[in-house]
């Protein structure tokens, strides 16, 4: 059996099939070289450090960053040792600025003195002019910074956000892209859903060989600037002028521009929804993400719920309602899902993985469904855990 087209006996692999497999093992066993040693090629002008969970991170430009800082934050963080863990610099008007690291709870005070409106005034000037979503970027790099507005729209407070391209993730699902089903990540803010965007596009786009398209609202995943960023290798990346136009450009995307796969951040409205679904039924291949940390949550959100099927109250006859010990008036599964698959990302070396149709339906029932647990050992390596009983809440 080839890699290409593996037979399903749940939702994953065939577990009669122990080439595969062992195909599936080695890959999981040597690709974080693979990745590494591409990425180092590819920006080769950046500064490449390895992570104390295993990921090879490639720091983008992060003196670009810190040039749109006061000065004084500027020397702290250039002489702060975690600062290849830098998460984000936050300033707030009247409050003392304040770095967040990865991996540790709360903040780091910078200095003594507030942030006077003059800083916030002269970061704005360096950053540039922020889109109808108060973000903006720094061109050639995958920073983000956030804007708070006052009520008489003037600029309040900012979030720096370090902008990374991490390679590593890819093994997590490396095996799920073989089938071409659209796949949905669910995660909090900050887990890494983007990150994972924009190395799946550039796994499928330069070693899958397919045509990619990434819609990106806010450039993110690409990057600031009309140029993308090396990170997404040969996907393209269409721009969207306002993120209520997201949905528009998604289909602009499939009908003038042929994609086998269509990558998308932040599927947040039903007009998203729609076009999510417009474009499955098309045959194209959809990656997105969506906030929420449990496939319930999108279950009971009726502006995503379409994304996994939907859900319609629906009246049994007696005999039914009997042979099936339930109430007469009972929740069913509208329609397929969009997107076949759904990972939970709980923690970046942590996901759960669905196959969502199995799973809302039992989910609708009171059940627990069967996952599967995808995680990494002390080794890095990936460990896939199936047949898992589900740990979420019912309906």
């Amino acid at each position: 059996m080839s890699a290409a087209s593996p037979s399903c006996s749940y939702c994953y692999c065939s577990s009669s099939s122990s080439s595969y497999r062992r195909g599936i093992i080695s890959l999981n066993t040597l690709s974080y070289t693979n990745h590494r040693n591409r990425r180092r090629r590819i920006l080769s002008s950046s500064s490449s450090s390895s992570s104390e969970d295993g990921f090879v991170i490639v720091e983008d430009n992060l003196h670009a960053l810190l040039e749109i800082l006061p000065q004084d934050l500027r020397d702290t963080l250039h002489k702060e040792p975690k600062r290849d863990e830098l998460l984000e610099v936050v300033m707030d008007l009247g409050r003392l600025p304040e770095a967040r690291f990865l991996g540790v709870s709360g903040g780091q005070y910078m200095r003594t003195t507030e942030v006077s409106l003059k800083e916030l005034e002269e970061a704005q000037s360096a950053v540039g002019e922020f889109g109808g979503d108060n973000r903006a970027g720094i061109e050639g790099t995958l920073h983000r910074i956030s804007a708070i507005r006052s009520r008489k729209g003037s600029i309040v407070g900012l979030t720096c956000r370090v902008g990374r391209a991490v390679s590593g993730h890819i093994d997590m699902v490396h095996d799920l892209l073989q089938f071409g089903e659209s796949i949905l990540f669910l995660g909090r803010p900050g887990v890494g859903k983007t990150t994972v965007m924009r190395e799946i596009a550039r796994v499928l786009a330069d070693e899958l060989h397919k045509r990619v398209v990434i819609v990106d609202t806010s450039n993110e995943i690409g990057g600031d600037g009309d140029i993308p960023h090396a990170a997404i290798g040969g996907a393209r990346r269409m721009q969207v002028p306002k993120p209520s136009m997201q949905h528009k450009v998604m289909i602009e995307a499939v009908e003038n521009h042929m994609p086998q796969v269509i990558i998308v951040d932040e599927i947040g409205t039903e007009a998203e929804a729609l076009a999510c679904r417009s474009i499955a039924e098309r045959g194209v291949m959809l990656i997105g993400t969506a906030h929420g940390e449990r496939l319930e949550n999108i279950i009971k959100n009726p502006v995503l719920t379409d994304l996994v099927g939907g859900v319609e109250t629906v009246t049994l006859g007696d005999d039914e309602a009997r042979a099936r010990r339930s109430q007469k008036s009972i929740l069913e599964r509208k329609a397929p899902p969009t997107f076949p698959f759904l990972i939970e990302m709980r923690e970046r070396n942590y996901w759960v993985t669905h196959r969502t149709e199995r799973s809302v339906d039992m989910l609708l029932h009171g059940k627990r469904p069967l996952v599967e647990v995808r995680k990494r050992d002390d080794q890095f390596k990936v460990v896939i855990e199936r047949w898992k009983p589900y740990d979420g809440d019912g309906i």
